[in-house]
């Protein structure tokens, strides 16, 4: 229990430590808002936002955008882990060109995606898919090759087919790692959101960030980046929830 405590105390205490400082810089060196405005200044501006139904509104698209990339992401990530992981040729023939086009800078290729798809929202679906495909890929990869042969060997004498094969074997003994990768996807897939509204959107807090930036509203343009946080912290948390529940056994968790 006192672990536990300390796990939410010692994080509050940083946080609150950290602002301590940051206002007392703001005021003894006497920085511009219009550079770094002081805290409570940014608490004001998130106030009135707050009350702001507009604000809502936008935050709602960009959480749907990142949600429906990250979804993307993880059905076509853990789908070519799985048949790359079991048939080798898909794997040496798709890998190379895969890695290949993890290593060009998915944010030199947004605009394309913008030019592709529109400035709807599919353009930032594709961008927030694309930055969240490779970690769950290359975990669900890894996993599927890592599942114990013998285990394997047990299901092949149960005369499984490959259906109860990935369900009763596959599946549980790659979640744990594969989950972890969706831990990493998510906050690409918000990332992902963002870039293509800050290029191309005329909505989402992206470009809710890019209109304070125009209008040299600091505080305000702050108060934005405080929501894109909070957003992707709850959006972390519900995946590292989902793998507390649907892996309770494995040693990340019970640690």
């Amino acid at each position: 229990m006192k672990e536990k405590t300390l796990r939410i105390v010692l994080p509050v205490i940083a946080v609150l430590l950290f602002l301590i400082g940051w206002s007392a810089y703001v005021r003894t060196s006497e920085v511009s808002a219009f550079v770094l405005p002081a805290p409570e200044q940014i608490l004001l501006a998130l106030s009135d936002m707050i009350a702001d139904p507009d604000l809502w509104y936008h935050t709602r698209v960009t959480m749907t955008e990142a949600v429906a990339g990250f979804g993307i992401a993880v059905g076509l990530g853990i789908t070519l882990g799985f048949v790359m992981a079991r048939v080798p040729p898909v794997e040496w023939a798709a890998k190379p060109f895969i890695v290949l086009m993890q290593l060009i800078p998915k944010i030199a290729l947004a605009p394309l995606f913008v030019l592709w798809f529109g400035f709807g929202l599919e353009s930032k679906i594709v961008i927030a898919a694309a930055l969240a495909f490779f970690p769950v890929f290359s975990n669900a990869l890894q996993a599927f090759k890592s599942v114990d042969p013998g285990d394997r060997d047990v299901m092949t004498m149960l005369q499984a087919n490959p259906w109860q094969r990935f369900v009763m074997l596959d599946l549980p003994a790659a979640l744990p790692v594969v989950l972890t990768g969706t831990e990493v996807a998510v906050v690409m897939a918000m990332i992902g959101a963002i870039v293509g509204e800050f290029i191309g959107g005329s909505e989402g807090l992206g470009y809710l960030a890019v209109m304070h930036l125009q209008n040299l509203a600091v505080p305000q343009l702050f108060a934005v980046i405080v929501v894109l946080t909070l957003v992707g912290l709850a959006l972390y948390a519900v995946i590292s929830q989902l793998r507390r529940w649907l892996t309770p056994w494995h040693v990340s968790v019970i640690g």
